[in-house]
């Protein structure tokens, strides 16, 4: 699901892509046949005969334990219609360890640490469960999706068998239910104020060169103010996170919120280090050039988020990183309030050297963990069951998004629904007395996100419809190819990858506000070296060799 939650994924992505990354395996595929368990003793209100496209119904009341994350924008209520609804439908209630957004993942951690964690871990990215592996707390889910037929049934249509192999740990399973999206959904673009462009005679950019040049323009214009002032660089690894992610996607590199260290050049078919390619030192280089000529105001890396909002409603600059919840809440409904006439717009991501792409991988959402004891229950499988149902049927997952027909929304027919007057969604309608998400708990992160694009697609303005369909005709970039690490390998690189990140994260950031001049690139370089970066990668390159000989 994307929505300002999202800021949390890419901070987690962040925080934990030290412990997950040197991980990464690939082998079998979404059908893993089960571990030959006895799971006879385990069906205590399970469906006998469970199948896709059916409603999973408890054959007795059950209830299952679930960490919750307590968003702010839609905080728990007791009384929602989701709770309601989903009892009526299923006969499953949760009991709930509720945990606020701010502080999920140390709570989390904490909580599978001590042995107490509910069954259901949702809202959890990969790698975040990479750390919970080796304990043993986790379940492998990989070996008991054979009780899942949605969940099976998605990756066959969708041919998603290499998203999964890509979270596959050294053993061969993986960890993490991910939810499943049909088709790549972009999250995050450049948004410009376009009263401003038609002022100037100046067409919406396409590429980094035209923004520049649009940038240029508007300081031009405005030689006290800074075109650019950004936001999403606080309590986050990289500074202007969202930024250098899609600005990294026009080179064909992983960056800010996407960072990684390691990264598959095809051409040479082995792993190099990100943060010492010649596409990384691009993107930092770009960044440079809008500091030093004071088109970006360079309070963008620091700043947090309510300050870089005040510089736009106030005229201070013009240009924003922006999602579609962000476009539409707070650019398209709170700026022409302040400023009379002001407009904004989101434009694809401009294109820059790799051409029309996307990141490639990008097709899975965050998902659940289940810990380890649920197997121990004699509910085990009613509880796989209705997780298949909640989280990967189309029912629930048209359930949880809309609500209830005829309550919440109504249908016209496949992918086109409309709530019911006197209800917001997403910003249709901020005067509306109810909220969708606040006040009847649909939309909700922890169960919404995924699905087929006639649902995904179903909730979009017509700003987002516009700026999806033009990313949807980009070419998706190759996953990496396996390269799992042997537990001896894996303990090396952890202790290698912070300080190579941290590196790589400290130094973006000098050269970006000139504090180092790019001249010293290649000393930047010998720096990384000097922290076990050739080795660092030596191990991944070995482990990916080794991996395609064994198995071809």
């Amino acid at each position: 699901m994307k929505n300002t939650g999202q800021l949390s994924r890419r901070q987690i992505l962040a925080a934990a892509a030290f412990t997950g990354l040197a991980t990464l395996t690939g082998c079998g595929s979404g059908d893993d046949g089960g571990d030959g368990k006895d799971l006879s003793k385990k069906r205590n209100g399970a469906m006998k005969n469970y199948r896709v496209g059916d409603r999973f119904k408890a054959t007795k009341p059950l209830t299952f334990t679930m960490l919750y994350n307590n968003h702010p924008g839609y905080p728990l209520k007791n009384g929602w219609l989701l709770w309601k609804e989903l009892e009526k439908r299923t006969g499953v209630t949760f009991k709930l360890t509720s945990v606020p957004l701010s502080d999920y993942e140390k709570k989390r951690s904490l909580l599978i640490g001590a042995g107490d964690a509910p069954f259901l871990i949702p809202k959890t990215y990969h790698p975040g469960e990479v750390a919970f592996v080796s304990s043993g707390a986790i379940l492998p889910v990989s070996e008991y999706v054979h009780l899942m037929p949605n969940f099976r049934d998605k990756v066959r249509k969708w041919k998603l068998e290499p998203e999964l192999d890509s979270i596959r740990q050294a053993d061969g399973k993986y960890y993490l239910l991910p939810g499943l999206h049909e088709k790549i959904k972009s999250g995050y673009s450049l948004s410009l104020r376009t009263d401003v462009l038609d002022k100037l005679g100046l067409s919406l950019p396409t590429t980094w060169d035209e923004v520049y040049e649009v940038f240029k323009a508007i300081k031009a214009e405005y030689p006290d103010r800074y075109p650019f002032s950004d936001r999403w660089s606080t309590n986050t690894t990289f500074p202007v996170g969202a930024l250098m992610s899609y600005l990294g996607q026009a080179y064909g590199v992983q960056a800010g919120w996407t960072y990684q260290n390691t990264t598959w050049d095809g051409d040479a078919k082995k792993f190099v280090f990100t943060g010492a390619t010649e596409a990384f030192r691009q993107v930092v280089e770009y960044l440079r050039k809008l500091v030093a000529e004071k088109l970006m105001d360079p309070e963008s890396f620091t700043q947090n988020d309510d300050e870089a909002l005040k510089k736009l409603l106030s005229e201070r600059s013009f240009a924003i990183s922006a999602n579609p919840q962000e476009l539409v809440q707070n650019y398209q409904y709170n700026l022409p309030r302040q400023v009379k006439g002001a407009k904004m717009e989101m434009v694809p991501v401009p294109l820059g050297p790799a051409g029309p792409v996307v990141l490639g991988g990008t097709r899975l959402e965050n998902g659940l963990m289940i810990s380890s004891k649920a197997l121990e229950s004699d509910t085990f499988v009613a509880m796989m069951q209705f997780v298949d149902w909640l989280w990967y049927s189309d029912e629930g997952q048209r359930f949880v998004k809309w609500g209830v027909e005829g309550v919440t929304y109504t249908s016209s027919g496949p992918g086109r629904y409309k709530v019911k007057e006197g209800i917001n969604f997403m910003g249709s309608d901020l005067e509306a007395p109810k909220d969708l998400q606040r006040d009847f708990g649909f939309y909700n992160g922890v169960f919404a996100y995924g699905g087929d694009w006639a649902l995904v697609s179903s909730s979009f303005s017509p700003a987002e419809r516009k700026f999806q369909e033009a990313m949807a005709q980009r070419k998706e970039l190759p996953i990496d190819p396996a390269h799992p690490l042997q537990a001896v390998e894996q303990e090396q690189a952890t202790l290698w990858e912070t300080p190579l990140r941290d590196h790589v994260t400290q130094n973006t950031l000098k050269f970006a506000l000139g504090k180092r001049p790019m001249s010293e690139w290649d000393d930047y370089v010998a720096e990384l070296k000097a922290k076990n970066m050739d080795q660092f990668i030596d191990l991944h390159n070995k482990a990916y060799e080794r991996f395609k000989k064994e198995n071809g």
